[in-house]
């Protein structure tokens, strides 16, 4: 007696069967093919399927019952291998010597072309510099093992980001010719001294030049880099608007410094200030956004008496609602510093006219701030800055001048009086 089930499914309509179109693939004779899958031809379609397909002349059909179901698995199976097999992969002259991926031990292997290494190499400390002057940014590479062949050498200088976040193009050469960008225009230039040099001079050094900078050499598929820091020497110094304390938020912050012939600090430019005395209870912005003060001498109002000397750090604040003061940092001047007098004092305007008449123009605080370091400036008068302050420069502490530290006092922003000022001349 018949199942009425299989005699239900020999029944069935024909089904589309993709599998008799791969025939062709599996090269084998095509009416054994053709029985071995079910497919059914009809006139009109030649031997590529059935013309009522729902898939049209070229998808054969095949019965449910047919043996081809049963094999279905076994024949994908086959025309996969012999698709792979064929596939000859674009060769373009390099062999990879190692797999591209981890080892057993969790450590990624190197791939090397033509089993030669390409190494970049700069210094491991920092390189240290002024602005106003020349500095060279030390790069050198070399293959592994030593190869006598030569090299069509491409490289590229850029600046990071603290965190390596972006990148800003510096310079980019290949062979004897090369070119600038942004501001390194006409200041940035490939230094070889050596056959296998890669070397950065940067001339005219700026405020903002300072970070780290990644060299990269590029041979062929070969690529390779190196990180190298250019640190300014220079002085930080805490700032308020004259509107107060705790007035700025992160963006206000940043203008303030630039409009104080500096920038806003980094971190290691303010634990540089530390270590060398800095003392400053008001917390300030730093480059990164984060917000600090530096301590040397621990108090009560100063984050406690128990704690250690140190930088205190409030860590990331709100850029724009957050409002403190402003660590900004300058380095050294490319100009003078000096203290014009007047018998009857100046105002702020007289003041401002006065310099301009000496063919210079009013000091700003970053300009005072630098001349006292770096030039020993020692004032003991009171004088106008740009920003309507008054301030005046202590090299060697001495009664009535103040405290018995070193440093630029400040009599803060006085809406009315007569003083003397400061001007600056470019040299």
């Amino acid at each position: 007696m018949s199942n009425p089930s299989l005699q239900g499914l020999r029944e069935a309509p024909w089904v589309p069967g993709p599998l008799c179109r791969l025939r062709g693939s599996l090269q084998a004779p095509l009416p054994a093919l053709s029985a071995t899958l079910g497919c059914q031809q009809e006139k009109g379609c030649g031997d590529t399927g059935h013309r009522d397909s729902p898939m049209g002349c070229g998808w054969p059909r095949v019965q449910p019952h047919s043996p081809a179901m049963l094999l279905l698995p076994l024949l994908l199976k086959a025309t996969l291998l012999r698709m792979v097999n064929s596939y000859h992969p674009f060769y373009n002259g390099f062999y990879y010597n190692h797999v591209m991926n981890d080892d057993d031990n969790g450590n990624e292997k190197v791939v090397d072309f033509n089993g030669v290494r390409l190494v970049v190499e700069t210094s491991k400390d920092p390189i240290y510099s002024f602005s106003g002057v020349n500095v060279t940014l030390p790069c050198h590479y070399h293959h592994e093992p030593e190869s006598e062949a030569k090299h069509k050498i491409r490289i590229k200088w850029s600046k990071l980001r603290d965190d390596y976040t972006k990148e800003q193009d510096v310079l980019v050469a290949i062979g004897k010719t090369y070119m600038a960008f942004g501001d390194f225009q006409g200041r940035a230039h490939l230094h070889r001294a050596g056959q296998r040099e890669a070397s950065l001079l940067i001339s005219d050094v700026r405020l903002q030049d300072d970070g780290k900078y990644r060299c990269e050499v590029i041979d062929g598929l070969e690529d390779a880099s190196d990180v190298v820091e250019l640190r300014l020497r220079g002085i930080v110094f805490p700032y308020q608007p004259p509107r107060g304390q705790y007035s700025l938020n992160f963006h206000e912050a940043e203008r303030v410094c630039q409009e104080q012939g500096s920038l806003i600090a980094t971190f290691h430019q303010l634990f540089q200030a530390w270590s060398e005395g800095l003392d400053w209870c008001n917390a300030g912005w730093l480059a990164d956004g984060t917000v600090h003060y530096p301590i040397r001498l621990p108090r009560k109002p100063c984050g406690g008496v128990h704690l250690a000397p140190g930088i205190r750090s409030y860590g990331p604040r709100h850029r724009h609602l957050h409002r403190f003061d402003v660590f900004c940092f300058s380095s050294r001047l490319r100009g003078e510093v000096f203290y014009l007098e007047h018998p009857t004092r100046m105002t702020l305007e007289e003041a401002k006219q006065a310099c301009q008449d000496a063919g210079a123009e009013i000091a700003k605080v970053g300009h005072l701030y630098s001349a006292w370091k770096f030039h020993g400036l020692d004032r003991c008068d009171a004088g106008w800055l740009a920003d309507g302050s008054v301030r005046y420069p202590i090299a060697k502490p001495r009664p009535n001048c103040g405290p018995t530290e070193p440093g630029v006092r400040s009599f803060g922003f006085p809406s009315k009086g007569r003083f003397g000022v400061f001007c600056y001349k470019e040299r």
